[in-house]
């Protein structure tokens, strides 16, 4: 899977701008799009919000897609009955989908659909089963099977699977195709108090949708009940022990076999913000951009670089440049082109062009890049990810504020000059509908066996910090960074595979502070 497809969303950067997993545009690989709710047929208006605490609303008697009658039996142990009936489905891949507890604390309750793929073993002995997660949060791990590189690793049974909530599994839903149109061209860094009410009612009123169409599954997606299910997932497969490649989890630590995590968050407190993250990459950026030549230059020097797309993005609040099929590219849409081509270096002639193209009046180019970053597909209809990612960030976030959340949005500005005076208040969370989950605790693993954290130097949305901060944190952690630009490193790297797989197969552990050229 490209690096481009592995994607977090910038927590705290752009408010309702999505920056996530598998940005990398409609392909004929690309899911096909969830069906949509109706759109809704009138403007948002703001309700009386309180200034502490989330405006947690009644759950409404909703039963989402994928909602089941538990298995036979009783308790827990009646999900652990179950049999994985696997069938083919696409290119060398076998697909099957199991029943979990909606509630862990209510097993006799109701059940939800997770969504498995897997790529079978083709070599003896076979080692178990490796699962993958891409992250996101909200990033379908059942398509990424079919990207991943198993070179080296063809003994694994490689599976996949949608997390609850997301894609295949049961799916969160929120908004239809023309209301998200208009949520991802809000103004999100209000100039007036008439601003600052809209805004905050558009991001009320996208939270009231996403209860409105997924109920009580809101409550029931976070972080910890995926680790449940991952380990549940363990227990079906019959392994002892969890080999893993993925997002950052804290997991049963006496379970843990190989693990491998690429791009990692930490999720009890990242050291660099990711807004510091893309500030630093698109100073890289410009840099590159001002060696390029006067015809596709923007300026010089990185300073004028930078200068000038801030020139450019101040401007478009006020004059929204034509985009195309009758659309316009309005600022937060700029930025979120912007963003979404700083993920990687080979990116980076595509944000130059469609930066002079808007420089010279022309909003296609970077509008079509901000749909690639917002998962708008060619016939207007968004992957479900833009439910998905804000419905699990928000369950795992402890953001309750608003005042709270303005405060962060002033610091960011003083770290990210160019990026912070667009980002504004991250708003989803403290006006989400339902209240957080549990916090989670400090990440440790203690116990495990050695995990392997993968962190790459000029990765903007999982600054490289952080995965040294993780490394840190886990009583087994062993660091490996990849010195270059880009999100995520095992496939970015050869020097970074040739440490990766001989671990995953049980030959050998990386030494810890390994590092690879770019």
């Amino acid at each position: 899977m490209p690096a481009a497809c592995r994607r977090l969303l910038a927590s705290g950067l752009f408010s309702l701008l999505l920056v996530t997993a598998c940005s990398a545009g409609a392909t004929d690989r690309s899911p096909a799009p969830e069906p949509a709710p109706a759109p809704a047929t009138v403007t948002p208006t703001a309700p009386s919000l309180p200034a502490q605490g989330r405006p947690v609303r009644p759950m409404p008697d909703v039963r989402p897609a994928g909602f089941a009658a538990p298995p036979p039996g009783s308790g827990l142990q009646r999900y652990r009955n179950q049999e994985l009936a696997w069938k083919p489905c696409g290119r060398q891949l076998q697909c099957a989908s199991v029943l979990a507890p909606l509630d862990y604390d209510a097993p006799d309750g109701q059940a939800l659909t997770l969504a498995l793929s897997k790529r079978k073993a083709t070599r003896q002995p076979r080692l178990g089963t490796l699962f993958l997660n891409p992250g996101g949060p909200g990033g379908s791990g059942r398509g990424y099977v079919d990207f991943f590189d198993v070179r080296g690793l063809e003994a694994y049974d490689v599976v996949g699977w949608d997390p609850r909530g997301v894609g295949s599994s049961t799916p969160v839903r929120c908004y239809g195709s023309g209301d998200l149109d208009r949520y991802f061209s809000v103004d999100v860094s209000p100039d007036d108090a008439a601003e600052e009410e809209s805004l905050r009612a558009e991001v009320y009123a996208f939270g009231g949708a996403c209860l409105e169409h997924s109920g009580p599954l809101l409550r029931h997606i976070s972080t910890a009940a995926t680790v449940r299910d991952l380990d549940l997932l363990r227990e079906l497969v019959d392994d002892p022990r969890l080999h893993y490649f993925g997002a950052s989890y804290e997991l049963y630590p006496d379970t843990v076999g190989r693990m491998v995590l690429d791009g990692a968050v930490n999720i009890t407190g990242q050291q660099v913000s990711q807004l510091e993250g893309f500030e630093r990459a698109l100073g890289h950026f410009a840099e590159w951009a001002a060696t390029q030549g006067t015809a596709q230059s923007l300026g010089a020097s990185r300073s004028a670089v930078l200068s000038r797309i801030r020139q450019l993005l101040t401007g478009l609040d006020e004059a929204p440049l034509p985009g195309s099929g009758g659309r316009s590219l309005s600022q937060q849409q700029a930025v979120q082109g912007v963003v979404t081509s700083l993920y990687g270096r080979e990116q980076w002639a595509g944000l130059l062009r469609a930066l002079v193209a808007a420089d010279e009046g022309d909003g296609r180019p970077l509008l079509a890049l901000a749909d690639r970053g917002n998962h708008r597909y060619q016939d207007g209809s968004y992957g479900q990810i833009n439910a998905s990612f804000p419905a699990i960030r928000c369950l795992d976030s402890q953001a309750t504020s608003i005042a709270g959340a303005e405060r962060s949005a002033k610091r960011r500005v003083k770290k990210a000059p160019v990026l912070g005076p667009f980002a504004g208040a991250d708003l989803v969370c403290p006006l989400w509908p339902v209240a957080p989950a549990p916090k989670q605790p400090r990440i440790d693993a203690e116990g495990a066996a050695p995990i392997v954290v993968l962190g790459t130097t000029g990765d903007p949305a999982t600054p490289v910090e952080n995965a040294q901060g993780m490394a840190q944190q886990l009583a087994s952690g062993v660091l490996v960074t990849l010195e270059g630009e880009g999100h995520t490193a095992y496939d970015q790297s050869e020097c970074v595979r040739r440490l990766v797989v001989p671990y995953l197969v049980g030959q050998s552990v990386p030494e810890d502070g390994s590092r690879c050229p770019s």
